[in-house]
Parts: structure tokens; sequence; C-alpha cells
């Protein structure tokens, strides 16, 4: 009988010890009796997602998770999430992810414009979009609604390979000065960047939310910059059929490159308010019809970038209770299967920033059992003998000794 996998990404999980958790981290305090199940009945280790003169990004680490070297397949992190949208990019074309974001006084206070609702989001990026037309009329650009802050831009045309652009998520409270792009096709970016500023400033969505206490879209930050992607499928590099459950269109990118199933669930979203029964229950379903099942969920994460360790702790328990525990039971009763947990990278409520250590991982199932049970924590995972030192070879790990 064919082997099922499934795959659990709580994002941003993995954290630093905290003081206010007595020098511990949420992993560690967090009631998670079925991940700790998981890392005591099979193995547990560490895994490094974000390969050296890379940044610890979701793009990056989860292609890694996935089994794909960064080096030979990341396209950039716009063309991944332009493939969640079917964009159809031509070959000059550049696509850029643009955030909404919260400025004040030249900081970024929020890359994510406090969580804004996708339909504020779409009547702000078309001012920007008529603001840029109005500004650079001949200005080649197309703009892209997406989730929330999560938005799109596509440049035709131009020549950005030497641009450098930082991700906003990478510099909570710090002036952007220092951290716009640069290089060349920077002064092109910029005044696009302009554009929007003029755009949404004085919006009158923006002024509503600040009569809310909401923070405002002021800016658009744009970055992430790359060509149409070209990565070879799950099946041909692995021979097994798979399916992705996730709020976030990165990954429904990914998994739609890589020839995935991407399955709409009712209710999930990126935050601690997802239906995160509802993730759990589709996941067991799915596993009937697919070889492989991974399910993405951004709560740990995001409550990560507003440094609420709380909400984080809240967010991996209700994971562990609602996904994990379901996948474990309905896994635990077939012949053949394998479990995996691990978060793409980790996330650290103290700097509201990625980090790019190695990660913690749980594997149980056929054939992968160890003597000696640890629960599941960092602390736990760097005192193990297992560590992976190229996160792509994990996949190989996860599916070695099936029927491939």
């Amino acid at each position: 009988m064919t082997m099922k996998y499934a795959i659990v990404i709580p994002d941003g999980a993995a954290d630093s010890p905290l003081a206010e958790l007595g020098d511990q981290t949420p992993l560690q305090v967090s009631r998670k009796p079925n991940m700790d199940e998981v890392a005591r009945m099979g193995r547990i280790g560490t895994v490094r997602t974000t390969p050296p003169g890379y940044a610890a990004g979701s793009d990056i680490c989860t292609l890694c998770l996935l089994g794909y070297n960064p080096a030979e397949y990341h396209p950039g992190r716009a063309p991944l999430e332009a493939a969640a949208m079917g964009l159809a990019l031509g070959p000059q074309d550049w696509v850029f992810r643009c955030n909404l974001v919260t400025l004040i006084e030249q900081v970024m206070i929020d890359h994510s414009a406090g969580h804004i609702p996708d339909k504020e989001a779409r009547v702000l990026l078309e001012a920007v979009r008529q603001e840029a037309m109005a500004l650079v009329p001949a200005m080649p650009v197309e703009f892209f609604p997406g989730v929330s802050y999560r938005n799109l831009m596509v440049y035709h045309g131009g020549d950005f390979s030497r641009l450098h652009s930082t991700p906003p998520h990478d510099i909570p409270e710090q002036p952007v000065r220092d951290h716009q792009p640069r290089g060349a096709g920077a002064a092109d970016i910029l005044k696009i960047m302009e554009a929007g500023h003029r755009a949404l400033t004085q919006h009158e969505v923006n002024l509503v939310r600040r009569q809310l206490g909401e923070n405002p879209a002021t800016d658009i930050w744009l970055w992430g910059q790359g060509h149409a992607a070209n990565i070879p499928s799950f099946k041909a590099r692995f021979g097994k059929t798979g399916a992705m459950i996730t709020a976030v269109d990165l990954l429904r990118g990914i998994a739609n490159l890589i020839g995935w199933q991407n399955i709409a669930v009712p209710g999930i979203t990126s935050y601690h308010d997802t239906d995160y029964a509802a993730q759990g229950s589709y996941a067991c379903q799915a596993l009937d019809h697919y070889d492989l099942v991974c399910c993405h969920v951004e709560a740990p994460d995001e409550a990560s970038h507003q440094g609420d360790f709380a909400t984080k702790i809240a967010a991996i328990e209700a994971i562990d209770k609602y996904v994990v525990g379901p996948l474990l039971e309905k896994l635990s009763r077939m012949p053949q299967w394998r479990l995996l947990i691990m978060p793409d990278h980790a996330t650290q409520c103290a700097t509201r920033k990625h980090h790019d250590a190695p990660v913690p991982f749980a594997m149980a199932g056929t054939q992968r059992k160890s003597a000696i049970a640890r629960p599941y924590t960092e602390a736990a995972a760097i005192q193990s003998d297992l560590h992976i030192d190229h996160g792509y070879d994990l996949m190989d790990y996860l599916l070695a000794g099936a029927d491939r």
C-alpha cells in the first residue's frame, strides 16, 4: 500500500528564549501534547533552511523544506506569489512584491498596515495606480491586489537584476532611509513609491483608519523582485502527488509551480482568527486523495512580527490541537505513514524579525523511531544527533525507504 505523508508548517514557531517566559521559548511553554508525542515516538533534530548567503525568508525556506535548492530554483519572492495569482509574465517582465505599510516620520512602524482588510487594500492600490500613471504617464507598470497588505506590481521591461531591495518586515521600528531600493533601476522604483505616498497619506480610507486607532497604509514598499519562475514538478522530482493548504499567496504560488493542488478552506486566514479546525479537517480529508499533504499555518509568524508572544503561544497550541492532533490520529490508523512538523524559519518576538538559525523538526511514522524520547522544543532538537545542514535534503529523508 502507498505510504501517506503529512507536513505541518507552524510558520515562524521557533524562537529564542524570552525573559518574559522565564528564559524559555514559546515552543517550550506551549501546551502541545501532539507535537511532543510526534517528537517522542519519532525523530527530532535540526535543519538549516536558510543557506549561507541568503536571508531567512519564507520563499527561500519553504523551497528548501519542499526539497528544492534555492541556488537552482529561487526566482525571487514576488514571482512565487505571481504564480498563486495566475499572472502570465512575459520574458522581459519584472514582478515586485508591493506591501502596504505604515511609515511615521520615515520609520517602518508596521509592515502590514495593521493587517489591512482586503477591501480597503484594493481601494488604496487603485489610488496608487492612478497616482503613478499621473506622475509618470509612460511608466510601464501594473498593480495586482493580493491578500491584505500583500500585493504585486509588474514592471514591463527594464533591468532590475542589480537592484537591491529589503523586506519591510526585516526593518521594524527602523528608519527606512538606508533600506530603500538601491542600485540599477532604483530611480524608477523610488518614483513609484513616491507616487504611492502621495496617493495614500491623506486618502479617506486612511483618515477613517486613523480615527479608529488603526495603522494607516501610508506608503507602498516594493521588494522581492524577479522574473517568471521555472521549477520542476514535485512528481517529476520525487514521484509523489501533493496538496497544499494555506492562506498565504507565497505558499499557493510554490504549490502551483511544483504541480500540487491548492485546497481552498473556508474561514482560514493568516492570523490567529483563522479556522484551525477547518484546516485540520481538510488536511485529513486530502490524505485520501494525495500522497503528501502540506498544511501551512501563518499565525505564529504574524504574532512574532508584532512581538506578541502570548498570541504566538496560543497559535502553537491551536495548531497542535486542531491540526497536528487530527492528522496524527488519522495517520496512525494507516499501514504506512510519516508525519513531519517544522517551521520554515524562526521568527523572534524580541526582534520581530526572521532568524536564520537552524529550526527544530520532528518526524514520526514508518521506520522513523528513536530510542530517546524528547519533547518538541528548540533545546531538545539541538541535543539530538540528527542535524541536516542542507534543508533541501530533508525531503529525501522524509521519503527515503518508501516506494519511490
